[in-house]
């Protein structure tokens, strides 16, 4: 009797009903679930694959120089232990690229050994930005040359090239790489200003009607992380052109 009765209770206990909102509610918990691997996947994973690429083509590319300059071309350059007499040769004059033309490798040592990031003209997302890395904005001056030499690229995703701009220390060397040799420049000093501040990529940064009288070096990106509201602006002088012929220069080598 009292195994029927436990049968019996069973069988007449409700079934879950299935209801629209409780599909709905299953789709949405579905689509945000891969909506966040999505973010993930864009803002770490697929950013830390894009910026190992970028940096394996920036080395490749110092390679291929080498190789044609008929040095040794089995990795990337290693810095001389002391600064040549060469180092303080006239920084020759480069040509103004065509967009997304590839001119120059950035090694940053503050970001690591392996940072080498191509430079190329254009500051548009789809033709430079996006799928190179750094961009040069058009008109302005070139490595090496009297001015303002104004690079932009971004601080997340594509590889964020410009992700620890933040953390440059003065004196830092932001070394530009190039077929003829290396320029070297040296941080300064970080600002934050508006999008439309366009006055930091003139002749003298932020000084209208000067004609420039020194080299400069403005990298420009945005501000706070994941936000386009300001802009984060890292400046630097000029050092010295080292040629190909002597070697990397000694401000390749690692910071502390």
């Amino acid at each position: 009797m009292g195994q029927d009765s436990a049968v019996t209770r069973e069988r007449t206990r409700p079934r879950r009903r299935v209801t629209l909102f409780g599909v709905l509610g299953e789709l949405l918990i579905t689509v945000g679930a891969i909506t966040l691997l999505f973010v993930a996947w864009q803002l770490w994973i697929g950013d830390w694959i894009i910026g190992a690429q970028n940096n394996a083509a920036g080395q490749s590319q110092s390679q291929q120089w080498e190789k044609s300059y008929g040095g040794d071309a089995t990795g990337s350059p290693s810095p001389s232990s002391t600064p040549t007499p060469a180092a303080t040769t006239a920084p020759p004059a480069m040509a103004q690229p065509a967009n997304a033309q590839v001119f120059g490798v950035m090694h940053i040592p503050r970001f690591g050994s392996d940072y080498a990031v191509k430079i190329a003209g254009g500051v548009t997302r789809a033709g430079t930005l996006d799928p190179i890395g750094i961009g040069h904005y058009p008109g302005a001056p070139m490595p090496g040359a009297v001015g303002n030499v104004a690079l932009a690229a971004h601080r997340t995703t594509f590889g964020k090239p410009f992700n620890r701009i933040a953390d440059l220390h003065i004196g830092d060397a932001i070394v530009i790489e190039t077929p003829q040799g290396w320029y070297t420049y040296r941080f300064r000093t970080l600002e934050y200003v508006k999008p439309d501040a366009v006055d930091v990529l003139l002749p003298v940064p932020q000084e209208s009607g000067l004609s420039a009288d020194g080299r400069y070096l403005t990298m420009t990106s945005c501000s706070p992380m994941y936000s386009k509201a300001e802009r984060i602006v890292a400046y630097s002088s000029f050092e010295s052109f080292t040629p190909r012929a002597a070697g990397a220069p000694a401000s390749l080598a690692a910071v502390s």
